[in-house]
Protein backbone atom coordinates (compact mmCIF):
# COMPACT_ATOMS: atom_id res chain seq x y z
CA UNK A 1 0.00 0.00 0.00
CA UNK A 2 1.14 3.59 -1.13
CA UNK A 3 2.44 5.79 2.03
CA UNK A 4 1.23 3.35 5.03
CA UNK A 5 3.03 1.98 7.78
CA UNK A 6 2.92 -0.51 10.21
CA UNK A 7 1.68 2.13 12.29
CA UNK A 8 -0.78 2.88 9.92
CA UNK A 9 -1.94 0.02 9.91
CA UNK A 10 -2.42 -0.40 13.42
CA UNK A 11 -4.44 2.44 14.24
CA UNK A 12 -6.54 0.99 11.11
CA UNK A 13 -7.39 -1.91 12.59
CA UNK A 14 -8.38 -0.59 15.76
CA UNK A 15 -10.30 2.18 14.39
CA UNK A 16 -12.31 -0.10 11.74
CA UNK A 17 -13.83 -2.06 14.72
CA UNK A 18 -14.18 0.95 16.91
CA UNK A 19 -13.71 4.39 15.27
CA UNK A 20 -14.33 6.07 18.68
CA UNK A 21 -11.77 5.29 20.19
CA UNK A 22 -10.04 8.82 21.72
CA UNK A 23 -6.92 9.99 19.97
CA UNK A 24 -5.09 9.54 23.31
CA UNK A 25 -5.91 6.22 23.53
CA UNK A 26 -5.27 5.36 20.43
CA UNK A 27 -2.22 7.23 20.81
CA UNK A 28 -1.05 4.97 23.69
CA UNK A 29 -1.73 1.82 22.01
CA UNK A 30 0.31 2.29 18.91
CA UNK A 31 3.20 4.01 21.03
CA UNK A 32 2.55 7.38 19.55
CA UNK A 33 2.43 11.02 20.95
CA UNK A 34 -1.23 12.48 20.55
CA UNK A 35 -0.53 15.06 18.41
CA UNK A 36 1.48 12.88 15.89
CA UNK A 37 -1.35 10.09 16.15
CA UNK A 38 -3.88 13.03 15.94
CA UNK A 39 -2.09 13.82 12.59
CA UNK A 40 -1.78 10.13 11.22
CA UNK A 41 -5.82 9.42 12.31
CA UNK A 42 -6.24 12.69 10.30
CA UNK A 43 -4.54 11.46 7.00
CA UNK A 44 -5.72 8.58 6.93
CA UNK A 45 -9.64 9.61 7.19
CA UNK A 46 -8.77 11.69 4.57
CA UNK A 47 -7.04 8.97 2.11
CA UNK A 48 -8.31 5.61 3.68
CA UNK A 49 -11.62 5.76 5.67
CA UNK A 50 -14.82 5.94 3.15
CA UNK A 51 -16.98 6.87 5.96
CA UNK A 52 -17.60 6.31 9.99
CA UNK A 53 -21.26 4.77 10.70
CA UNK A 54 -22.38 3.68 13.61
CA UNK A 55 -23.56 0.06 12.83
CA UNK A 56 -27.51 -0.97 14.14
CA UNK A 57 -28.52 -4.09 16.09
CA UNK A 58 -31.15 -5.54 13.42
CA UNK A 59 -33.65 -6.94 15.79
CA UNK A 60 -34.37 -3.56 17.97
CA UNK A 61 -35.62 -2.38 14.76
CA UNK A 62 -37.52 -5.57 13.84
CA UNK A 63 -35.70 -6.17 10.69
CA UNK A 64 -33.66 -9.57 12.16
CA UNK A 65 -34.72 -11.36 9.17
CA UNK A 66 -32.06 -11.64 6.41
CA UNK A 67 -32.59 -13.12 3.10
CA UNK A 68 -30.08 -13.88 0.54
CA UNK A 69 -31.86 -13.94 -3.06
CA UNK A 70 -30.10 -15.36 -5.77
CA UNK A 71 -31.42 -14.52 -9.35
CA UNK A 72 -30.78 -15.30 -12.31
CA UNK A 73 -31.44 -13.63 -15.87
CA UNK A 74 -31.09 -14.47 -19.79
CA UNK A 75 -30.55 -10.86 -20.53
CA UNK A 76 -27.78 -9.18 -20.09
CA UNK A 77 -27.57 -5.78 -21.85
CA UNK A 78 -26.43 -2.25 -20.15
CA UNK A 79 -30.03 -0.72 -20.64
CA UNK A 80 -31.30 -4.10 -18.57
CA UNK A 81 -28.71 -3.75 -15.79
CA UNK A 82 -29.16 0.26 -15.69
CA UNK A 83 -32.76 -0.71 -15.37
CA UNK A 84 -32.73 -3.69 -12.49
CA UNK A 85 -29.64 -1.75 -10.57
CA UNK A 86 -32.20 1.80 -10.28
CA UNK A 87 -35.13 -0.46 -9.34
CA UNK A 88 -32.83 -2.62 -6.88
CA UNK A 89 -31.32 0.16 -5.73
CA UNK A 90 -34.69 1.86 -4.79
CA UNK A 91 -35.43 -0.47 -2.31
CA UNK A 92 -34.23 0.12 1.29
CA UNK A 93 -34.19 -3.60 2.54
CA UNK A 94 -31.81 -4.61 -0.12
CA UNK A 95 -28.43 -3.85 1.95
CA UNK A 96 -26.46 -5.31 -0.16
CA UNK A 97 -26.57 -6.29 -4.40
CA UNK A 98 -23.68 -8.08 -6.28
CA UNK A 99 -23.13 -8.96 -9.61
CA UNK A 100 -21.66 -12.80 -9.63
CA UNK A 101 -19.83 -14.85 -12.11
CA UNK A 102 -21.13 -18.35 -12.62
CA UNK A 103 -24.33 -19.83 -12.36
CA UNK A 104 -26.49 -17.07 -10.48
CA UNK A 105 -26.02 -13.72 -11.93
CA UNK A 106 -26.93 -11.40 -9.02
CA UNK A 107 -27.21 -11.81 -5.02
CA UNK A 108 -28.93 -9.36 -2.95
CA UNK A 109 -29.06 -9.25 0.70
CA UNK A 110 -31.96 -8.28 1.84
CA UNK A 111 -33.17 -7.48 5.49
CA UNK A 112 -36.69 -7.80 6.65
CA UNK A 113 -39.45 -8.18 9.66
CA UNK A 114 -40.37 -11.70 8.55
CA UNK A 115 -41.76 -13.44 5.78
CA UNK A 116 -44.78 -11.89 4.98
CA UNK A 117 -42.47 -8.55 4.64
CA UNK A 118 -40.03 -10.02 2.49
CA UNK A 119 -42.86 -11.30 0.24
CA UNK A 120 -43.91 -7.42 -0.43
CA UNK A 121 -39.78 -7.53 -1.09
CA UNK A 122 -40.10 -9.76 -3.36
CA UNK A 123 -42.93 -8.31 -5.11
CA UNK A 124 -40.76 -5.26 -5.77
CA UNK A 125 -37.56 -6.83 -6.69
CA UNK A 126 -39.46 -9.05 -9.51
CA UNK A 127 -40.76 -5.74 -10.56
CA UNK A 128 -37.96 -4.04 -11.29
CA UNK A 129 -36.67 -5.95 -14.89
CA UNK A 130 -37.49 -9.08 -16.44
CA UNK A 131 -36.03 -12.66 -14.23
CA UNK A 132 -35.83 -15.74 -15.43
CA UNK A 133 -35.59 -17.18 -12.03
CA UNK A 134 -35.49 -16.07 -8.00
CA UNK A 135 -34.61 -18.16 -5.29
CA UNK A 136 -34.81 -16.83 -1.63
CA UNK A 137 -32.59 -18.88 1.51
CA UNK A 138 -33.72 -17.45 4.72
CA UNK A 139 -30.30 -17.36 6.97
CA UNK A 140 -31.40 -19.15 10.05
CA UNK A 141 -28.20 -17.79 12.33
CA UNK A 142 -25.61 -15.17 11.69
CA UNK A 143 -22.42 -16.79 12.73
CA UNK A 144 -19.92 -14.28 11.62
CA UNK A 145 -20.54 -10.81 10.59
CA UNK A 146 -17.64 -7.90 10.33
CA UNK A 147 -17.16 -4.74 8.64
CA UNK A 148 -13.70 -4.99 9.41
CA UNK A 149 -11.30 -5.43 6.26
CA UNK A 150 -8.42 -8.34 6.52
CA UNK A 151 -5.21 -5.87 6.57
Amino acid sequence: MKDIDSKDLQLLRILQRDCTVPVATLAEKVSLSVNACWRRVKRLQDEFIDRQVAILKPEKFHVGLTVFVSIRTSQHSEDWLSRFSKGVAAIPEVVEFYRLSGEIDYLLKVMVRDVADYDRVYKAIIKTAPLTDVSSSFAMERIKATTALPI
